[in-house]
């Protein structure tokens, strides 16, 4: 029987919307060993890869972290009282700029390359038209501004009657918002490291 495609740490964080580290983290604790694949979608690179019954395991685990709460929200320490600390990126991307050039998604991520990648799954020419960087506990109120006056088509889908005043609500959102810098992730640049040292 053939195994089903291994899901990429990285492409799993973007799901779960965590830092790659913490995944890290986790796996020497489920007794997990990621493999490596090559992934021309990001330069040839080496990235560190679990099976889909694993990453179940993992996504339990931070589920499970993220119900360590008590009545005014996360404790503190645990996992999940820093994830809303999360800084990562706002995007606005165009899904069909040949053939519905009004219609586009925005929304938060900490990987722009694997978060494109997957949008153009379902949509192949689709293109970023602008990114900011954010915090994640930024994104329900830069939706809500970039997107003010435009038809909601689904979750974080929308058409409007001009891209460029989206991008310009946007940007005024961000303008009012505290100054966060462009090599804030470069950690997350660096090659990954697995559990026993070597690079992922």
């Amino acid at each position: 029987m053939v195994e089903p495609e291994r899901i990429a740490i990285v492409d799993l964080a973007d799901d779960l919307q965590v830092r790659k580290q913490r995944i890290f983290k986790i796996l020497p604790r489920l007794g997990i060993r990621p493999t490596q694949r090559r992934e021309a979608s990001r330069g040839n690179q080496n990235v560190a890869t679990v099976s889909h019954s694993e990453a179940v395991a993992i996504r339990a685990e931070i589920a499970k972290a993220g119900a360590s709460t008590s009545t005014d929200g996360p404790r503190v320490g645990s996992p999940a009282a820093f994830a809303s600390d999360d800084v990562g990126y706002f995007y606005l991307i165009q899904l069909e700029p040949e053939h519905d050039s009004a219609r586009f998604k925005v929304g938060f991520t900490m990987d722009l390359d694997g978060r494109l990648q997957k949008h153009r799954c379902s949509a192949p020419f689709a293109k970023y038209v602008r990114t900011w960087p954010c915090r994640r506990v930024w994104e329900r109120a830069a939706i809500d501004c970039a997107t003010n006056g435009c038809e909601q088509l689904h979750t974080e889908v929308f058409r409007a009657a001009s891209l460029s005043q989206v991008t310009d609500h946007a940007e005024e959102f961000f303008s009012m918002m505290p100054t966060l810098t462009e090599d804030m992730n470069d950690d997350d640049n660096e090659q990954e490291l697995l559990p026993d040292g070597s690079a992922g």
